[in-house]
């Protein structure tokens, strides 16, 4: 499998990343996309999803192919960290109900077996501007459904201590490599939940997932900012924290 080298000899060439773990299929997928975009740079390609989200964030391709089911992290996850520009397009060999949540959400998905046919109408998409401003909606519709009773208490430990913990006292949650940073405004508390667990016992109206690691309490949002590069970050009453939000949850500050 080849590459350009030299992608900055032409300042509006596209350029996007294939991520697979599965290496016949990368190789179909780049096989294929250089008979329906010639014009394309295909960087060097992820096998994994670590490597995807690396990649985007060192490149910022204008897109990324995205297999579902990765090691390291899953398609949806890598396209829930995203923070530049990068368009979507999800891989998938999901049944048909994933399939409808994506075709209302991503730029396109892509069903294995791969055909031409059906990638060149996805790159006639991603040529005319399509976009994936939808996104959280279709990852919503996978999510597992919500208990009755929004979790209202947390076991959360503080050196030695194990400490009940209000959550409507807690600003954000935040995944560290083996944690979950609890932050109220006057501590920080560490538990084991991860973050896709909490989001599924929280509040949907009060919790809002903003970025892969990062859930955020609304009662406790003082405010946005945009950065030079139009990156959006929240910031918490009584805090000096701020963190980033990632592309795929942008539209939902919109209305605020």
């Amino acid at each position: 499998m080849t590459t350009e080298a030299n992608p900055a000899a032409d300042t509006h060439r596209p350029t996007a990343l294939i991520a697979d773990d599965e290496p016949h299929l990368l190789r179909h997928l780049h096989a294929l996309l250089q008979q329906a975009w010639p014009q394309l740079h295909l960087l060097p390609p992820a096998r994994n999803g670590l490597e995807a989200a690396a990649a985007i964030a060192a490149h910022n391709p204008d897109i990324a192919f995205l297999d579902i089911q990765m090691p390291g992290l899953t398609g949806l996850e890598v396209a829930q960290g995203i923070e530049g520009a990068t368009r979507v397009v999800f891989v998938t060999a999901y049944d048909q109900y994933a399939l409808q949540a994506f075709e209302a959400a991503a730029v396109d998905y892509l069903l294995k077996p791969l055909k031409l046919e059906r990638l060149q109408r996805t790159v006639d998409r991603l040529k005319t501007g399509g976009h994936d401003d939808r996104l959280p909606q279709a990852v919503q519709q996978l999510a597992p459904p919500r208990p009755a009773q929004p979790l209202r208490w947390l076991r959360a430990s503080q050196g030695e201590m194990t400490h009940q913990v209000d959550v409507q006292e807690v600003a954000y949650f935040h995944a560290d490599e083996k944690y979950t940073v609890v932050r109220t405004r006057d501590t920080e508390h560490l538990i084991r939940t991860p973050i896709q667990e909490l989001l599924a016992q929280l509040d949907p109206e009060q919790f809002w997932q903003v970025h892969r690691s990062t859930i955020i309490n609304l009662a406790h949002l003082a405010g946005t900012r945009r950065d030079d590069a139009s990156r959006l970050f929240v910031r918490f009453k009584g805090l000096s924290d701020e963190l980033p939000v990632s592309r795929a949850y942008v539209p939902r500050f919109r209305a605020m």
